[in-house]
């Protein structure tokens, strides 16, 4: 599958520094471009993203490993892991991407950031998946099987994240797919959508509630927001496929959705962030008419 990494936080260049408050990093209101030198570690096989190990960005990120995307693709090519490179990282007020790639020089030993090989085998569609307890935005513990009998999509991120196509993207995509299955007279009423923290440190259910809001409004309707412990996480994580781990005190990721049936079962899996509300939508009300006995 395709691997997705992302560091925390435009307000994270200093290691350990967490927001003061429970919104998420303003938007650019026009582009910005920086100059970055890095690494490349990994390409993807369709040449759409890159993973680079990059040098601190003065005024924006920390030294981080993760994914960049590119709007040409024919920018990646002749390019190979263990390239050193210096590219421009643009960064507008929903969406990021590199360009100017240019080569300077090759180093050996690549093998990418550590986390991403899963000690335990991810599952398939149609296999069931083990019940999870998370603490919700109200302070309540939460279980997928308080959805016996709906559709459950749930997606992972954290509210410092500061790049427009990662977790933003996810809870925009999450908030877009909600508006199409409510404003649709025949869409099944037995579904639910669950975003997931893994940043438990500082995601406490305050926190969560107030970065809810930002995407949902005042209306929660099947929408909740929670956060999982790290014991939860390191059970549940690789049977998605999901990697994380800190580094230079961010979070580093990939990205993962899952839609489960009315029987807890996988549905449907989205791997990175090229999905669409619409495709979400549609995945939720197929897994809907799946329902539980």
């Amino acid at each position: 599958m395709k691997t997705l990494i992302l560091l925390c936080g435009l307000l994270l260049t200093v290691p350990g520094c967490k927001p003061a408050v429970s919104t998420p990093p303003a938007a650019a209101a026009t582009n910005q471009t920086f100059s970055v030198r890095g690494i490349i570690q990994q390409l993807s096989p369709d040449h759409r993203h890159v993973t680079i190990k990059h040098e601190k960005i003065p005024g924006y990120m920390a030294a981080m490993t993760m994914d960049f995307s590119v709007r040409d693709t024919n920018a990646l090519a002749g390019f190979a892991p263990g390239d050193e490179i210096t590219f421009a990282l643009v960064v507008t007020g929903d969406d990021d991407w590199i360009e100017n790639l240019q080569r300077t020089g090759k180093t050996g030993g690549v093998s990418g950031p550590p986390g991403w090989r899963a000690v335990e085998p991810e599952l398939s569609v149609g296999d069931p998946l083990p019940d999870y307890e998370f603490t919700s935005e109200n302070g309540r513990p939460v279980n997928f099987s308080d959805f016996h009998g709906r559709a459950v999509a749930f997606t992972f991120f954290f509210t410092s994240c500061p790049l427009p196509e990662y977790c933003p993207r996810m809870n925009r995509n999450f908030a877009e797919a909600r508006n199409v299955l409510l404003a649709d007279p025949n869409a099944p009423a037995n579904w639910q959508l669950l975003s997931i923290s893994f940043d438990s440190a500082f995601d406490q259910p305050l926190i969560l509630a107030s970065y809810a809001g930002i995407y949902r409004g005042t209306n929660a309707d099947r929408w909740l927001f929670a956060v999982a412990s790290t014991n939860t996480l390191a059970s549940l994580a690789p049977k998605v496929d999901l990697n994380f781990w800190r580094e230079s005190g961010s979070i580093s990721h990939n990205l993962r959705t899952v839609v489960l049936d009315g029987n807890g079962k996988i549905f449907r899996q989205f791997d990175g962030n090229d999905w669409t509300p619409e495709q979400l939508a549609d995945a939720i009300r197929a897994a809907a008419k799946t329902n539980a006995p």
